[in-house]
């Protein structure tokens, strides 16, 4: 086709999108003017990122699993949102507050915490989402706050945090461990049975154009209550945990779960997705920047739950029914839990001070082992490593301890 007839290229940023989007408007959204105009830049902004997103994990710039391209995004389907950047957004005493367009709304919990802050000027509100979730308007404010230098209550105590399935958390400093309150696997005898009542109602279908009835909206919001709750719950009792770890100890040390990976077990997935270990790893990170303390992520590949705790010794195989770890080099037999919380604490000690995720070789020498060419020293001609991916020519050596603090 000759370039006459295609149509013109349009640049992804933010910028040239709003740009077309002002210069369209009047034609195909006369009533553009009804809602505010951040409805229409919330929506451009998601546009740009997702956009920008897929162009850079297709050309390899962007980490993480490879980025599809930008779908419709149905408001059926999808959680109702909008982020309000401009105009009139502050509290109005402690039972409203005001957003642009939408005018003094009444919450229906108390602001009072947020107005202290904002009152004392040690926060500034910068921006406001409104989402529907699960049948209720919620608004969230992003808030620029003045926090003070703090310091944990240990701040020289390290602990080890073994997250798990039958024990969300054991600790290696003898902390009695936190029992893992499955709220879904309790809320699912309520789940089955409101998911019957509304598997017998007439619900949508868009391939026939039906519409649902009544008594299924309202069946499918009993249901959806529930799983609001049991997320609520959830999300209440990972941040009373991260709280007061973070509050307390001066270094935390967990594990790089892959989570993903995880999941695919079928006989798991459930009960791993309703732990929560990626949230309680996320929190963790910045509550430890706020108190002063600092985390450190061992690596996805060291067997904490096969090493021995006492001696060092690793178990070639340890089967996920074997809670009791046995060692048969030192005799030492402990829970499996404890064993690797310990073993993660002792990893802190390995890395030296000042210079970052250095750990100590296998010899038990305090540094690392200089950069040498395949077969080392005691090969007659020395040999260069070939440069790896990352520009190092250093070569790769597999089995070494990763840490990363956080």
């Amino acid at each position: 086709m000759p370039d006459t007839q295609l149509t013109p290229p349009l640049s992804w940023s933010m910028y040239s999108l709003r740009k077309s989007w002002n210069g369209a408007k009047q034609e195909v959204a006369p009533w553009w003017a009804e809602n505010s105009k951040e409805a229409y830049a919330c929506g451009l902004d998601r546009l740009a990122t997702a956009l920008t997103n897929w162009s850079e994990s297709r050309k390899g710039m962007r980490k993480g699993p490879k980025v599809g391209f930008p779908r419709f995004r149905s408001k059926r389907r999808k959680a109702m949102s909008v982020r309000f950047t401009t105009g009139v957004i502050r509290l109005d005493g402690r039972t409203h507050v005001v957003l642009p367009v939408l005018g003094r709304i009444k919450t229906h919990e108390s602001t009072r915490k947020l107005a202290r802050r904002v009152e004392a000027g040690t926060a500034k509100i910068r921006s406001a989402t409104v989402r529907l979730e699960a049948g209720r308007w919620l608004v969230s404010f992003s808030v620029q706050v003045e926090r003070a230098e703090a310091t944990p209550t240990r701040p020289d105590a390290v602990v080890g945090v073994d997250l798990g399935v039958k024990t969300l958390a054991v600790y290696s400093d003898g902390r009695p461990p936190t029992a893992n309150p499955r709220h879904l696997a309790v809320a699912s005898r309520k789940l089955r049975r409101l998911s019957r009542a509304v598997s017998r109602k007439q619900g949508p279908d868009r391939r026939s154009g039906q519409q649902p009835s009544g008594r299924w909206r309202k069946a499918d919001a009993s249901r959806n209550q529930v799983h609001h709750r049991a997320a609520a719950l959830r999300r209440d009792a990972i941040h009373k945990l991260t709280t007061t770890l973070a509050g307390e100890y001066g270094t935390i040390v967990v594990e790089d779960l892959h989570i993903a990976g995880m999941v695919k077990n079928r006989r798991l997935a459930r009960a791993i997705s309703d732990a929560g270990f990626g949230e309680i790893r996320r929190q963790l990170a910045y509550k430890t920047e706020w108190n002063g303390g600092r985390l450190v992520v061992a690596g996805r590949w060291f067997a904490s739950s096969k090493t021995c705790s006492g001696c060092g010794a690793v178990k070639a195989k340890l089967a996920l029914s074997e809670r009791a770890f046995a060692c048969a080099a030192c005799g030492l037999v402990l829970d499996r839990d404890v064993n690797a919380a310990l073993n993660l604490a002792s990893l802190v000690k390995h890395t030296v001070a000042g210079s970052g995720p250095e750990t100590i070789n296998g010899r038990g020498a305090d540094r690392k082992t200089p950069p040498a060419g395949a077969g080392g020293c005691e090969t007659s001609t020395p040999h260069r490593a070939p440069p790896r991916s990352d520009g190092d020519l250093r070569p790769a050596m597999s089995g070494t301890l990763e840490l990363s603090e956080r």
